[in-house]
């Protein structure tokens, strides 16, 4: 099953920009997520245009934070995606003429449309200074790791 981590993705590129002193290049992001700056570029390209992020051109120039951390939860992030997918499962047949699959698709449909509600409150309380004291916490407790953020993986 082929899963859309985006999502994911976008949260740890927000959360090394957050703990970067000044803007910083798409190519240092792009090295810190295994990516190219290309698809870097693209992504927060999307989320400039909700406010989210800022762009500066130029010899030191770069991608910086719009808002607080405090101010983004994980459902602002997840619109600014164009909201993708919550669940990977659904029905097999949107109009079946079957009675025991409609019967099936009633079913499926309200306990997905619960799940998603669930789903999509949860990420409206999550914000991005939640997720950076975590890793901060766990930073602090890592025996191994460099106490330098941008070197946390």
């Amino acid at each position: 099953m082929i899963r859309d981590s985006r999502l994911s993705g976008v949260l740890h590129l927000l959360l090394h920009l957050a703990d970067h002193e000044g803007p910083m290049p798409s190519d240092q992001l792009a090295r810190a997520m295994g990516t190219n700056a290309t698809v870097i570029r693209r992504i927060l390209a999307g989320l400039r245009e909700r406010g989210h992020v800022r762009s500066e051109k130029g010899h030191g120039g770069g991608w910086t934070l719009a808002r607080p951390l405090a101010e983004l939860t994980l459902h602002d992030i997840y619109d600014a995606l164009g909201r993708p997918s919550l669940l990977a499962i659904g029905n097999r047949s949107q109009a079946p003429q079957c009675l025991v699959e409609q019967a099936v698709n009633a079913a499926l449909d309200e306990t997905f449309d619960a799940a998603e509600t669930l789903l999509l409150d949860r990420l409206g309380r999550i914000t991005l200074a939640d997720l950076q004291a975590d890793f901060r916490a766990r930073l602090a407790a890592h025996p191994y790791c460099s106490k330098d953020p941008s070197h946390g993986h």
